[in-house]
């Protein structure tokens, strides 16, 4: 029973040599592999004078019971050996050639030629010339290795030649001997050799035979002749084992023609084979074209039919694409009558798979590939079995059904972790893991779960990321552990139950407290890259607003209150392009201003999804355009808290253009850097923010105490205090007004300027009066430093009202208001003085009201 099945095996296959390189002693693997690559590099060769040509199939390791299976199917026979040693002294020599005739007794019976190669030996041992026997100094210098490897497969052709015209001649009174497969030698003892029946076995499987040598020697057309003849003789007596082989021979045969660029996936792996499969291939089995049957006796012993008629008759003779399927099936279904054929039917089922996906018929792949499944072969080993599943995969994929590949693929990374291997490869699991990804609609990046619907079985992504965990834990490497989990948590978060969000997260934060997540992308050893996973929905940010400084810290547009205003307004020009562009800017540029080194705030609607108390440290904003300080906040958000505003604060250090890109938190141990532009459907007020230098910042006290009544409402331009003081008619009071410079930056310039309020119109007088040299000579005032300006009031009023005066002078009086201060180049808070006038009515009377209050 062949135990052993070549999963990588395809129809071209039937036209080979087998060639098995082995080391024989020490030798360094890295040293073998270098020449293996090299000799197997050799694998198509011209036959001199001829248009043949030979193709060769290198193993390193082919087992031997397999090998005697070589009569059944001839390219599963091993024809060539080619051993590899190091000899460094005479001495070794006789052991080493010894060593050399054992492994040639190996596949002693099959083998048509061998060569050793020695690496190391020098002087009279390696003068001598042998034709068995390389000699080279070492692995640098062996330049004339793929000569040599011609020169072999060469003699390889010469016994084949021989074999072929041996056998394929009739020679009259001489036996055909009957060719078995080893689980049939017992079957045949006693049997009647001189039957028909007998005799017509023997002439099919010899038929058949020669059939698979002429297709090793490069004679297409004479093989496709031997397998019919092999096909109705043995369908006469029901040799099905063998007639499954001639069926099978016929398809490679068949394959061979159609598709001379190979099955096997690697393209331009094969070149036509001479004349005989020039570009006019295309043309032969053209429709309506002569069909005329070759007759084998026409044939010349060397396999050149000089009949014009030869290109003709393969056409007759070679499958069409179709009828290729239909005999892969009778094959197959022959195979499966012999359990202890499971191997050459699995082959032949995968076979035909490579076939029919160059044919683009999936569906019917699908079928052979799920009778594969089911082949009952011996009991596999993990590693044949990881082998199998992820060919199943291979071809799966090639036929475009990517979960079934998955599927498959995945059951071959569990295997590599299976209980009963010793020491589990938890890296191969690993790495044959992140291969499902794709069958799965899953990939490794947050940026392809953050548009649109979610796609793919979320229960299925869920499983794979947890084993991704766990591969990874056991491979010793908590960094992957807590990319994975993470990812989990951020793309799934929609699809897990409560419970399993309390889990997911606990084991993050058992992760966390040995490696803290970051936002480094993670290289693997074979190259592949993990980006980062930001937590943008630990909290959920649904809106982003950007808050104008308070009112006091405000700047202010320099202006002269003294003086005429210049007006900056720019003529209206109306173009629908720039509306379009504008409209754009306006949806990220802000209409107010930051100031250089004063504390900035950004206001943040959060809500948190989990269902539990989610705590938030070191949350803070990401910015660019200007050097800013970021003080971070912490929060904690109750379960399912729905909208809860936060507020980011942070001081800009230089001016110019600064943008608010996202923010930045950690989250159950893991740091995250959440762009805004990764952020879908939330809402702002706009992004980008002038920062302007640095401004002075005064406060203005009084000596006179505060009053609880406003004159006149503020302006969102202008800071106001209000206080009183009551005079008699004719008193004189001063009103003393600090300035304290409590900014960094200098005052160079005070204006102050007299408005009067008047609401009623009855009252007249000149109140105020100060003298502002005085002040200014303290300027420029540093920081820190205090100003005072003295202001007289003076109330000086005509008491020719009406009786009911007293209660109007009770409601009215006069107010002094601040505004901002400036110096040349900044704009700061300005003082104002509101007076009110009083004008006299007629028909007033002048009696006890001898007193005004006075406010400001």
């Amino acid at each position: 029973k062949m135990s052993v099945p070549d999963y990588m095996q395809c129809a071209e296959d039937h036209q080979t040599l087998l060639v098995v390189v082995q080391p024989i002693g020490i030798v360094p693997e890295e040293s073998f592999f270098r020449i293996y690559k090299r000799i197997s590099a050799v694998c198509q060769v011209n036959v001199r004078d001829s248009q043949r040509v030979l193709y060769i199939r290198y193993r390193h390791h082919y087992p031997p019971e397999n090998n005697e299976w070589g009569d059944f199917q001839t390219h599963r026979k091993v024809v060539g050996l080619i051993t590899i040693t190091e000899c460094s002294s005479a001495k070794e020599w006789p052991q080493t050639f010894e060593r050399f005739h054992l492994q040639k007794e190996m596949y002693g019976s099959t083998l048509y030629d061998s060569r050793l190669f020695v690496f190391g030996l020098q002087g009279e041992i390696a003068e001598q010339p042998r034709t068995d026997v390389a000699f080279y100094p070492s692995y640098d210098e062996c330049e004339t290795v793929e000569k040599r490897i011609e020169d072999f497969i060469e003699s390889l052709f010469i016994v084949l030649e021989s074999k072929r015209l041996d056998r394929a001649t009739d020679k009259s009174g001489d036996k055909i001997p009957l060719l078995c497969v080893p689980f049939e030698k017992k079957d045949f003892v006693g049997l009647d050799t001189d039957s028909r029946h007998y005799k017509k076995r023997c002439q099919g499987r010899m038929r058949k035979h020669v059939g698979d040598l002429c297709l090793q020697a490069g004679m297409l057309q004479d093989s496709l002749v031997h397998y019919h003849m092999a096909v109705e003789l043995l369908r006469s007596v029901n040799d099905f084992l063998w007639l499954g082989a001639a069926l099978e021979g016929l398809c490679s045969a068949s394959v061979i023609y159609h598709y001379p660029g190979g099955t096997g996936g690697k393209a331009g792996s094969r070149r036509s084979q001479g004349a005989s499969l020039s570009a006019e291939a295309g043309n032969r089995h053209r429709p309506g074209a002569q069909e005329v049957l070759i007759d084998p006796g026409a044939l010349t012993s060397n396999g050149i039919n000089a009949d014009t008629s030869a290109e003709i008759g393969r056409a007759k003779n070679c499958l069409s694409p179709e009828d290729i399927i239909e005999k892969y099936k009778e094959a197959i279904s022959y195979y499966g009558k012999y359990k202890n054929a499971g191997v050459i039917e699995l082959e032949a089922c995968v076979k035909a798979v490579r076939v029919l996906a160059m044919q683009k018929r999936s569906m019917e792949a699908s079928e052979f590939l799920q009778n594969a499944v089911y082949i009952n072969l011996r009991q596999l080993s993990e590693e044949e079995k990881i082998q199998r599943y992820s060919i199943l995969s291979e071809l799966y994929e090639r036929i475009g059904f990517h979960r079934k590949s998955a599927f498959f693929k995945r059951i071959a990374a569990m295997q590599c972790a299976a209980p009963s291997i010793p020491e589990p490869g938890w890296r191969a699991c690993y790495k044959l893991l992140l291969e499902t990804l794709p069958g799965y609609s899953l990939s490794l990046d947050p940026q392809d779960f953050s548009k649109g619907t979610h796609r793919g079985w979320a229960a299925v992504q869920m499983r794979l990321l947890h084993e991704l965990v766990y591969a990874s834990r056991r491979m010793g490497n908590p960094a992957l552990c807590v990319r994975h989990l993470s990812f989990l948590l951020q793309t799934m978060l929609d699809f897990l139950s409560d419970q399993e969000k309390k889990d997911v997260t606990q084991s993050l934060e058992s992760y966390t407290a040995k490696c803290p997540g970051t936002m480094e992308v993670i290289t693997l050893p074979d190259g592949l890259k993990l980006p980062p996973v930001p937590f943008t929905k630990l909290p959920i940010v649904k809106s982003v607003k950007l808050l104008n400084l308070p009112t006091s810290l405000r700047p202010h547009k320099m202006k002269s209150l003294l003086g005429q205003n210049v007006s900056t307004k720019s003529p209206f020009i109306y173009s629908p392009i720039i509306a379009h562009s504008r409209g754009e800017e306006r949806n990220k540029k802000i209409d107010f201003q930051w100031v250089q080194g004063d504390v900035c705030e950004v206001q943040l609607m959060v809500y948190n999804p989990m269902p539990f108390e989610l705590r938030v440290e070191n949350m803070g904003l990401l910015t660019t355009g200007v050097e800013f300080e970021s003080l971070p906040a912490a929060l904690s958000l109750p379960a399912e808290s729905g909208l809860y505003p936060v507020t980011l604060v942070g001081v800009p250090q230089t001016t110019g253009q600064i943008t608010v890109n996202g923010y930045h938190t950690s989250v159950f141990g893991v740091f995250s850097d959440c762009l805004l532009d990764n952020l879908p459907g939330v809402k702002t007020n706009g992004c980008t923010v002038e920062v302007i230098p640095a401004l002075p910042r005064l406060q203005i006290s009084t000596s006179l105490p505060r009053s609880a009544h406003t004159l006149q409402p503020s302006s969102g331009d202008e800071i106001s205090t209000n206080v009183s003081v009551q005079l008699y008619n004719g008193e004189a009071q001063q009103l003393i007004i600090k300035l304290e410079n409590i900014g960094t930056e200098p005052l160079e310039k005070l204006e102050v300027t007299a408005k009067t309020v008047n609401t009623k119109e009855k009252l007249y007088g000149d109140f105020l009066s100060w003298n502002l040299e005085d002040t200014l000579c303290q300027f420029p005032l540093k920081p820190g430093k205090i100003a005072t300006l003295i202001v007289n009031i003076k109330v000086k009023l005509d008491f020719s009202c009406q009786e009911n005066l007293l209660q109007d002078l009770s409601d009215d009086g006069i107010s002094v208001s601040g505004l901002p201060l400036s110096s040349p180049f900044r704009q700061v808070v300005k003082p104002r003085v509101e007076t009110k006038p009083l004008n006299p009515q007629e028909g007033s009377k002048v009696g006890d009201f001898s007193h005004v209050k006075v406010r400001e």
